[in-house]
């Protein structure tokens, strides 16, 4: 009878204390749920990925990269000693004012200051509020950078972030330089002419100024520098016989996830670089499917623009078209 009692009392105890475990792992388990719901919809999140994230996607390869991943900017901006309000006010601080003096001086030298975009401080409240309260994706090697770029003793002078060592400078690496250079100028003016007068003034701008740009690029670097494509907005961006082949390749290369590299061919003292251009989301505002992601009135303004426009239908990333490039050896 007393072995009875026993049992029975160490059936409930044990019970009681499963039924406690378990009801604790609900509870546990709602509030992970809840906290992970609210973090996909926080204000901040959603606008650092539509709009930051355009020049700070953390999945840019090194060699494409226009600024530094946004997680190496909070890396520079946040330690542990500083206040999330104080983070807030160094970020609306540096977005509106980007000649202000930086924490990156490797980033400012590779990439040059970030142009002015005119977002609400509120807005940026909110992306501050994400980056400090959150885990931000990043590149396999940025830790590993970090640490390589901040040596010791050197403090602040001597941050290297964002400035890549190279074993040996060759055609490749010289190629994807004033590629690189060629896609910044574009891109931060195009982003400030999208701030300034929307999509359509963008429009505008792309007709006037990009060859423009591209060619002062080209004068600068002493090269040839086009963007071709086959389905071309401007006729003057048609790629040739040769050119229309390897966006072929490189439209294969892009669809089945191959690791994309430029093809490069040296011949009679030239060199002549090619490198695919790819589509995001914000190319879609001009380049994507007609009145899906392309406004009707911006579609009335690049047939006016161009009327023999082919530029339209795509995807998020893409081959538009190539880098086409050439210099001497």
């Amino acid at each position: 009878m007393k072995l009875l009692t026993y049992l029975v009392l160490v059936f409930i105890f044990v019970g009681c204390k499963d039924g406690k475990q378990t009801e604790k792992e609900a509870i546990d388990k709602t509030f992970d749920n809840h906290t992970t719901e609210v973090t996909k919809s926080h204000p901040g999140k959603k606008f650092l990925e539509n709009e930051c994230y355009i020049c700070h996607n953390p999945k840019t390869s090194q060699a494409s990269m226009v600024a530094p991943p946004m997680m190496a900017i909070k890396q520079h901006y946040i330690d542990s000693s500083t206040t999330k309000e104080a983070f807030t006010e160094d970020l609306i601080r540096w977005v509106n004012d980007p000649e202000t003096k930086t924490r990156m001086p490797g980033a400012h030298k590779r990439f040059g200051a970030m142009p002015y975009l005119p977002y609400p401080d509120e807005t940026l409240r909110q992306v501050a509020d994400y980056i400090y309260d959150n885990d931000l994706e990043k590149p396999d090697w940025l830790d590993a950078h970090f640490q390589k770029a901040h040596r010791k003793g050197k403090g602040l002078a001597g941050c290297e972030c964002m400035l890549f060592e190279d074993d040996q400078t060759d055609y490749t690496d010289i190629g994807m330089e004033y590629a690189l250079a060629a896609k910044t100028a574009l891109g931060k003016n195009l982003v400030k002419a999208i701030q300034e007068s929307g999509t359509v003034g963008a429009v505008s701008f792309c007709n006037v100024e990009a060859l423009k740009l591209t060619d002062s690029i080209s004068v600068m670097k002493n090269a040839i520098i086009k963007r071709v494509s086959d389905k071309p907005r401007n006729p003057n961006n048609s790629a040739n016989t040769e050119e229309l082949g390897y966006i072929e390749l490189f439209k294969r290369m892009v669809a089945s996830g191959e690791d994309v590299k430029p093809i490069v061919n040296v011949a009679n003292g030239e060199v002549d670089f090619y490198y695919p251009i790819t589509t995001n989301a914000m190319c879609l505002q001009c380049h994507g499917k007609p009145e899906k992601q392309i406004e009707i009135e911006t579609l009335a303004m690049l047939k006016k623009r161009y009327p023999e426009d082919m530029a339209v239908g795509y995807d998020v990333n893409e081959v538009r078209g190539i880098w086409a490039i050439k210099f001497d050896e």
